[in-house]
């Protein structure tokens, strides 16, 4: 049931990419309006509202069956520990978070994960960046990607589209903040920042020693 609401929202979502990315260039006033509302709600919250809830909306997730993420792909393969390019995982080396699966090519890449898992996770539930910025869900080409601030970011590569592209020519930085803004109204779940990566890492290696 939950991969067939899954699917009727990917559809949807799809569906929608070829308008939103005509409509893109004549809303470009209507953007800045936007982000700057956006800008106004961030600064209105205090730090006590910056938190994950406790459970995940897994309903809202972009995933497969038993609820694997990103088709098996390796989520560190990604960043430039990792290699830097996509690589399908092993079921071998699999290891559940918070109710979602991800599957990685070595113990290695597991291990990297555990330490800090906020960190590698896609972003906005594994949708793609692009749609969920302009408030809509969109399955996602697993090999279409960027590392944008530290953070995973997938985009839908296909018949209507590249919104990677799209992504890029319309202002990454902005569509980052929007994206980040409609999860956190959708899901209660807020952004990471760098700081915070750098902050668990340190965390680990004292805990290590």
């Amino acid at each position: 049931m939950h991969r067939l609401r899954t699917l009727k929202s990917a559809l949807a979502g799809i569906a929608t990419v070829a308008g939103i990315l005509l409509s893109a260039a004549s809303a470009d006033g209507q953007n800045t309006q936007n982000q700057a509302q956006v800008t106004q709600t961030e600064a209105a919250k205090t730090d006590s509202e910056w938190v994950n809830p406790e459970q995940r909306k897994l309903s809202k997730y972009e995933l497969g069956r038993k609820n694997l993420a990103i088709e098996g792909y390796d989520p560190i393969a990604y960043f430039p520990e990792g290699g830097g390019k996509p690589k399908k995982g092993k079921k071998a080396h699999s290891h559940t978070h918070r109710g979602v699966v991800y599957r990685f090519t070595s113990a290695e890449n597991l291990r990297k994960f555990k330490d800090n898992p906020d960190k590698y996770e896609p972003t906005h539930g594994g949708w793609c960046a692009y749609a969920i910025a302009k408030g809509d869900y969109t399955e996602p080409n697993p090999k279409r990607f960027v590392i944008q601030n530290d953070r995973l970011m997938l985009f839908y590569d296909g018949l209507f589209g590249d919104t990677y592209k799209s992504w890029h020519k319309e202002g990454p930085e902005q569509l980052e903040k929007k994206a980040d803004q409609f999860w956190l109204n959708e899901t209660g779940e807020r952004a990471r920042v760098p700081s915070e990566f750098e902050r668990d890492e340190n965390d680990a290696e004292e805990g290590e020693g």
